[in-house]
């Protein structure tokens, strides 16, 4: 995997290109530590989830998981904790999509808050067609997809496009592969002018769960709004409106 870090954003790049960038175990690992890392630096604001070559992923490593059979485990298992890692990350991850993902790849795909991918990449829940379900994966798969969607997807196996993939909620955005470094590149021009801590507390809110008392709910939230606005971050960020500049978060040109 490769890591590199430009103004704020750090992008984590699938670098295996012989196995179409196949979830093994060495690169799960990788990617793990990337993730980490990327968290515990201040000056990340951003990560970028790319590939190199022209698959973004194919899904669980199949060359290890056969030669995994004689101990009675599978690198798949692994998937969740890398699954888990994108989608409880702090700071917002971008996935970079411009080719095919299958299977566990998807699974990455939906645990990233954003996904923009060229309408020419194509798609695939190919699990069953193996002989196997997309359990793991399901976990991010389906807060993201609509129901019939994901039955039809799930239970055929069915290759569908970029575009599709927009119109059933897998990815954010589709469109033209030439355009598609400038749309990732746009994300994160927004994205990093918005205070870390308050990026953290907006994810928290996108997870949390339907409420049971409404006004319960309404006077817990706003009790978390009167923290953030009296919060280090809110004062700044009042007073940089108030002032017609940047806030001190925002990185420099």
């Amino acid at each position: 995997m490769r890591v590199a870090t430009s103004r704020g954003v750090t992008t984590l790049t699938l670098d295996s290109p012989h196995n179409r960038n196949a979830l093994s175990t060495p690169l799960m690992t990788e990617l793990l530590a990337g993730l980490a890392a990327a968290v515990a630096d201040d000056a990340v604001r951003v990560v970028v989830l790319d590939h190199t070559g022209p698959v973004f992923c194919s899904g669980a490593d199949l060359e290890e998981t056969a030669a995994a059979y004689a101990s009675g485990t599978v690198p798949a298992g692994m998937l969740g904790d890398v699954l888990a890692a994108v989608w409880e990350c702090p700071k917002p991850v971008v996935a970079r999509v411009a080719g095919p993902a299958r299977a566990g790849g998807l699974g990455l795909i939906a645990a990233a808050d954003l996904a923009l991918c060229a309408q020419e990449a194509t798609f695939a829940f190919t699990e069953v067609r193996i002989g196997v379900i997309p359990a793991v994966i399901s976990a991010t798969v389906l807060p993201r997809l609509h129901p019939r969607a994901a039955a039809e997807l799930y239970l055929t196996g069915d290759t569908f496009d970029g575009r599709r993939a927009a119109e059933i909620g897998l990815v954010t955005a589709a469109g033209p592969a030439d355009g598609l470094d400038a749309a990732v590149e746009r994300a994160c021009a927004s994205l990093v002018r918005g205070a870390p801590g308050a990026l953290a507390g907006a994810k928290d809110l996108l997870r949390r769960p339907p409420a049971v008392d409404l006004r319960a709910e309404i006077a817990e939230l706003a009790a978390l709004s009167t923290g953030y606005f009296l919060s280090d971050e809110g004062r700044e960020g009042v007073a940089a409106f108030r002032e017609k500049r940047d806030a001190a978060w925002v990185p420099a040109d």
